[in-house]
């Protein structure tokens, strides 16, 4: 059952897809739609999921899942996979690689692969101050406090 983003619970869990590139007004549009009808007949074991989503800086898709009702399962986490997957074979984007890094250069979402992001990090092209997107939250509570964070704070400070 789609239910609004905003509220769903803390304790709800996360996942987010970034995307290789900017979707463009038109593309976002249809994304918009295509995750209404996906998370509207998300299902495990014949029930309905209360899940909603949101979609930050037009290229990270968030997904969030109260499971106090009911728990995602794997043939539900496949199905959501599998949309994924479809998403970036329509619009021509990476959403699953996890081997690539987003962060700000100013107001800019600059997206690299991990060795690029690693030789500009030994090169001092990014700082403990890089703001970073921590993909790798669990919680939308975690999403919301540590999701964009300076480099320091996050899984990426191993790199600097």
């Amino acid at each position: 059952m789609l239910v609004d983003f905003n509220t769903l619970p803390d304790s709800s869990r996360v996942w987010i897809y970034q995307a290789s590139r900017t979707f463009n007004e038109s593309e976002l549009k249809e994304i918009n739609a295509s995750l209404d009808t996906f998370i509207q007949n998300w299902t495990a074991h014949g029930n309905d999921l209360n899940a909603g989503y949101e979609i930050q800086y037009n290229r990270f898709i968030v997904i969030a899942l109260d499971q106090s009702s009911q728990s995602a399962t794997g043939c539900s986490i496949d199905a959501s996979v599998h949309f994924i997957q479809q998403l970036e074979k329509k619009y021509g984007v990476e959403l699953l690689d996890k081997m690539n890094v987003s962060y700000k250069q100013g107001e800019f979402v600059a997206y690299k692969n991990l060795i690029d992001f690693k030789t500009m990090a030994k090169q001092k092209a990014i700082s403990k101050n890089t703001v970073v997107f921590n993909n790798l939250v669990a919680t939308k509570g975690e999403y919301k406090t540590h999701w964009e964070v300076p480099a320091s704070e996050s899984w990426h400070a191993r790199f600097l």
